[in-house]
């Protein structure tokens, strides 16, 4: 069976007079071993990113700054998240297609477990489908 993507908590340390450190460290249920960060940002509010599933590629998607909203499909179904805070994460699966939407301002942190390959990219929606067993 497939895996399903899921919202992962981070600890944090710190108060609102000195400032809050989320960090990695305390993110026990991190599901693999981090080989790539990367972010997103100034993305207009009226586009719609992703579009795209990956083979092998796993990802937690972590919104520092605004709202994204994701739209993720598996095998499995298709599930609806809102992140908006930096101590939550979307943990998203290989073979899991994405669509996000971002609100103004909003500053995406990407943590991968590979690094970047296009190879491993499904940009058709119908492979992607077909892929799954659901065309």
């Amino acid at each position: 069976m497939a895996e399903t993507p899921y919202l992962i908590s981070f600890e944090q340390a710190g108060t609102a007079a000195e400032g809050i450190l989320t960090s990695t460290q305390f993110a026990r249920e991190l599901p693999f071993a981090i080989q790539r960060v990367f972010w997103i940002q100034g993305t207009p509010p009226e586009r719609v990113r992703g579009h795209h599933a990956n083979k092998t590629t796993r990802e937690v998607l972590i919104a520092l700054n605004g709202t994204i909203k994701v739209t993720a499909e598996t095998s499995s179904g298709i599930k609806e998240f809102v992140l908006s805070s930096a101590a939550e994460g979307l943990y998203i699966p290989a073979m899991c297609w994405t669509e996000l939407t971002f609100t103004e301002g909003t500053i995406a942190l990407c943590l991968a477990s590979t690094d970047y390959d296009e190879q491993d990219y499904l940009r058709d929606y119908d492979m992607f489908k077909k892929l799954i067993g659901k065309l």
